[in-house]
């Protein structure tokens, strides 16, 4: 099945939610001290499993790749695993989480990129949602950073927080201008784009 995983995330249509974005992930949360090895695993697979099932248009693919990701993973993980895929979904989570502060705050730590790669990730998204008219693209995407600007947090994880939070509000508030002046090349509007 590992192959099979390992083909959607190399499929040409994966523009950012491919194979390096699961691999950026996977080398984060090797970085992350102080957790159990049962944490550690099921955090593991959660980013592997994440954006397993990822089609622009739908609206269930956190669904999607949970219910694979707990078919494939450790019986003794199943329900952890799969609770942590879907809190990518909203991105939000109850403060006294460490483990889903963790996995959410490493999803979105595109956010807080350099310049450079920021506009390559915005380009990358902006590829993977082509089918959808540009207008319709630019307000829904301007929709989504919008949300996350009011969110009195964008990292729940505390050192992601103090590393990554006024830079990822930077990028978002520029791309959001750039969204508004019509610009192409820095947007999406599935609420599941980020």
């Amino acid at each position: 099945m590992i192959e099979q995983v390992l083909s959607w995330y190399i499929s040409p249509d994966r523009h950012y939610h491919g194979i390096d974005h699961i691999r950026d992930c996977l080398r984060q949360l090797e970085q992350i001290d102080g957790l159990g090895d049962r944490e550690r695993a099921a955090l593991s697979q959660a980013l592997l499993w994440h954006d397993a099932v990822y089609d622009p248009l739908a609206t269930d693919n956190e669904e999607r790749s949970a219910a694979l990701a707990a078919a494939h993973c450790d019986s003794s993980l199943r329900d952890e695993v799969r609770r942590l895929v879907l809190l990518t979904r909203s991105h939000s989570v109850d403060d006294t989480d460490r483990c889903g502060a963790i996995m959410v705050s490493i999803d979105l730590s595109i956010l807080a990129a350099d310049e450079a790669e920021y506009a390559a990730y915005c380009t990358a998204i902006q590829r993977e949602y082509h089918q959808i008219p540009e207008t319709a693209y630019r307000i829904g995407r301007s929709r989504i950073l919008k949300q996350f600007l009011e969110r009195p947090v964008i990292f729940p994880y505390p050192p992601y927080r103090q590393r990554l939070e006024q830079k990822a509000r930077q990028n978002i508030a520029r791309e959001i201008a750039d969204l508004e002046r019509g610009c192409t090349g820095s947007t999406a509007p599935h609420p599941d784009a980020r």
